[in-house]
């Protein structure tokens, strides 16, 4: 493992935690759009008449260009060191890409649009967890980069997004809630520019000035973090694309405690963002990324067979969901803590990036074809499936946690 952590220019704390706080708030705008599509989904697979495959179809092109465009841009920010201009203009063409999605009157134009909006946000998460790696303090890094990715992207994204867009569309139609999704991507636009300056270039070392794919993947945990990446974002998509369908049309769900219910997942990963990064920061990365995937098997098994009120449901939802908690961990901070900190955003972007296109563009497909051929269970059981494996996978990781590697070095192990 490369690292260079010592002679690096330390922020002030004010700073940092403006950064954490901005770039949260931005992956949680990205979030918001992201996740319309699914929470008006019940609005508009019978307004355009498309059928399951297609849901699946929609979920998967945004998740392909997603990963194009975070390997892309994630390595162009590594070459051109120029991170916050590129997270200027991506946060500007995302929201322009929601109103193409307000707009479309097909499946056809809505998958268009939906391919554009992955190309314009796959690259912020890459930029801005490589914005923390070399911004924050190393004994803050695991808890800096869950909120980052998973306090703002589950608080605006996966309870406010839900709960806000259901019901404006039920009052105003679901192009008028893509609209209002645009909105927010502006201002944060904005804030950026002005409050956040450009990162630090990392000092030289002796190390290589590259670092190819196949460098990356021979560091083990590189290896082992892109297959959680395909594993937990299948899970993530597929339930996103899948659970309100499943809630209104298999459990007899009304749309506005569907929107109650998924907005719960937001609640537990906002949760989980603080909960569940700063357990790896003081625990170590490791038992917390084995365990959580274990713990999200009870999410797909509830939705199908929990017979009991509204708020027992609500309570499954939230504690199975806590599996997010481990996004950061597997997609930024142990590969950020496992390479050379030059070489962040690319081996960020190929962490994102292959689970998106492995995981994101294959996994709603084949769940859609699976369903329209048996039924909207099928969905939940790839879930249940995707997360044991998860979980056993991450057995294979190398502990990095600041914290653990310390006490091991005062044992002499």
């Amino acid at each position: 493992m490369q690292t260079i952590e010592a002679d690096r220019p330390v922020r002030s704390t004010a700073y940092q935690i403006v950064l954490v706080a901005l770039l949260s708030l931005n992956f949680g705008i990205v979030f918001f759009d992201r996740n319309a599509l699914s929470f008006l989904m019940p609005f508009v697979q019978p307004d355009l008449g498309i059928n399951n495959t297609q849901v699946g179809m929609l979920a998967g092109a945004l998740s392909l260009t997603w990963a194009l465009a975070a390997f892309g841009i994630g390595k162009l920010s590594d070459t051109i060191g120029n991170r916050k201009l590129l997270l200027v203009i991506s946060t500007l063409c995302f929201s322009v890409c929601s109103v193409l999605s307000g707009v479309a009157g097909s499946f056809a134009l809505l998958l268009g649009a939906r391919l554009l909006m992955g190309a314009a946000e796959g690259g912020v998460m890459p930029i801005s967890h490589a914005m923390v790696a070399s911004e924050v303090s190393p004994e803050r890094r695991g808890l800096a980069q869950g909120i980052a990715q998973n306090f703002g992207s589950n608080l605006l994204g996966s309870f406010v997004a839900p709960v806000l867009l259901v019901g404006f569309a039920t009052a105003f139609g679901w192009r008028h809630a893509f609209f209002l999704a645009a909105v927010p991507g502006l201002i944060s636009a904005i804030l950026i520019w002005f409050l956040l300056s450009e990162p630090a270039a990392p000092p030289k070392s002796s190390g290589a000035e590259k670092m190819s794919i196949g460098d990356a993947l021979r560091e083990r945990n590189i290896l082992i973090c892109v297959v959680l990446g395909v594993l937990l974002v299948s899970y993530l998509v597929v339930c996103l694309a899948f659970m309100p369908l499943f809630l209104t049309q298999v459990r007899g769900y009304a749309p506005d405690r569907m929107g109650w219910l998924m907005g719960t997942l937001g609640i537990s990963a906002t949760i989980g963002s603080v909960v569940v990064s700063g357990l790896s920061d003081r625990i170590g990365r490791r038992p917390v990324m084995v365990a959580m995937p274990l713990i999200g098997v009870l999410l797909p098994l509830g939705a199908m067979y929990f017979d009991g009120g509204i708020w027992g449901m609500a309570a499954i939802f939230f504690i199975g969901w806590g599996l997010i908690g481990v996004f950061p961990l597997f997609m930024a901070t142990v590969p950020s803590e496992s390479v050379d900190p030059r070489f962040a955003a690319t081996v960020l972007g190929l962490c994102m990036g292959t689970g998106e296109v492995l995981g994101g563009v294959f996994a709603p497909f084949v769940a859609g074809f699976i369903a329209d051929r048996t039924s909207l269970a099928a969905p939940l059981w790839l879930m249940a499936g995707l997360a044991i494996v998860a979980g056993l996978t991450a057995l294979g990781l190398r502990e990095t946690a600041p914290s653990q590697l310390r006490k091991r070095a005062l044992a002499g192990l």
